[in-house]
């Protein structure tokens, strides 16, 4: 009943207003507002890997896809690839430093144990008023950014949010490790993540992990270099990368066919065939840039995405699925509506 001190037309808005402020706005959608990417300079080829563990160029092709990394400077930093690819990305986007509410960094190599690399990178590009931090989720590193980045931006928690993946694995490759030694490569891309204008955008991601399986992939701070069970990755990372992706791309009211696009995180290209095959994939949908690349952990995903749309294949409107996998364990998968001409 209104009280005695409030008319009653009163009540019932100020009723109505309680009532619709407890109801959740809908959320808004989040989308890539621009890209860029950076590589360093220095392309190694198979040849003087090979050379060192007693195998040929074809060896190493045959495995694992690639003929080629890129390796950074030894006066390059991660923070540096990450700077570069931002740069561009904000370039792409017509956003500048200053208007960033968030910066991150999804990466594993971090310049030094503290600080993190995304203050660094958010100093270098004059981004004063943004907030800062690293995602350590090591090849799943940037698609657990994109996860945070677009549900601050869905919650009107920011604007504008820079998104990059970096790494300068190479100096984590141990080049005598006949297992593991050719697979490193150094990059950075980047993505500036805002509200969409037309509802196309950032869908579904979902993110899992699996601690048990940590032993599996590891770097101590004691040997420093990255040790790796292969077979057992292979086998892991084949499984649950085609599960994480029907189940996905089913949450989201999907069927594979639907999709326009698949941009795995690129780790080995036996891995890339074996997902595409055991989910009877057109291979012209699955982006394969590894060849060139090596494995760019958290920057792997990006980079794809920004080299996927220089070639021509990202068109707006396109549905694309990102899918990665890696130490931890980790892995997930996310789906989209590609608006970026």
């Amino acid at each position: 009943m209104p009280s005695a001190t409030l008319p009653a037309e009163l009540y019932q808005i100020a009723r109505d207003a309680a009532r619709n402020a407890r109801r959740p706005s809908p959320p808004r959608t989040a989308t890539i507002l621009g890209l860029g990417h950076y590589l360093p300079s220095e392309v190694v080829p198979n040849g003087p890997i090979a050379e060192r563990i007693g195998v040929d160029d074809e060896w190493i092709v045959k495995r694992t896809g690639i003929h080629a990394r890129r390796k950074v400077a030894p006066n390059e930093r991660t923070s540096d690839l990450g700077v570069f690819a931002g740069r561009r990305a904000l370039q792409d986007a017509g956003v500048a430093p200053m208007d960033l509410d968030h910066v991150i960094v999804a990466t594993m190599t971090a310049d030094e144990l503290t600080p993190n690399c995304a203050p660094l990178v958010a100093n270098a590009l004059g981004a004063a008023r943004a907030a800062t931090y690293d995602v350590g989720a090591a090849c799943t590193g940037f698609l657990a950014g994109l996860s945070q980045a677009s549900a601050l931006v869905e919650v009107g928690r920011a604007e504008r949010i820079l998104l990059i993946g970096a790494e300068s694995l190479t100096r984590l490759a141990d080049l005598d490790d006949k297992k593991t030694a050719m697979l490193w490569g150094d990059g950075a891309g980047a993505a500036v993540i805002g509200p969409s204008e037309n509802g196309a955008g950032i869908g579904r991601v979902d993110l899992l992990a699996d601690g048990g399986l940590g032993d599996t992939i590891v770097a101590t701070h004691e040997y420093g270099k990255i040790r790796m069970d292969g077979i057992s990755t292979f086998k892991i990372a084949v499984k649950n990368l085609s599960e994480s992706t029907v189940y996905t791309v089913a949450a989201a009211g999907l069927e594979l066919e639907d999709i326009d696009l698949f941009v795995y995180h690129q780790a080995n290209g036996r891995i890339l065939r074996a997902v595409g095959e055991r989910l009877d994939l057109d291979p012209a949908k699955v982006a394969d840039y590894i060849g060139q690349l090596g494995n760019t952990s958290a920057a792997s995903v990006p980079l794809t995405l920004s080299l996927s749309r220089e070639d021509g294949r990202l068109r707006p409107g396109m549905k694309v699925l990102l899918g990665a996998i890696g130490a931890g364990f980790t892995w997930g998968t996310g789906v989209m509506e590609w608006g970026l001409a």
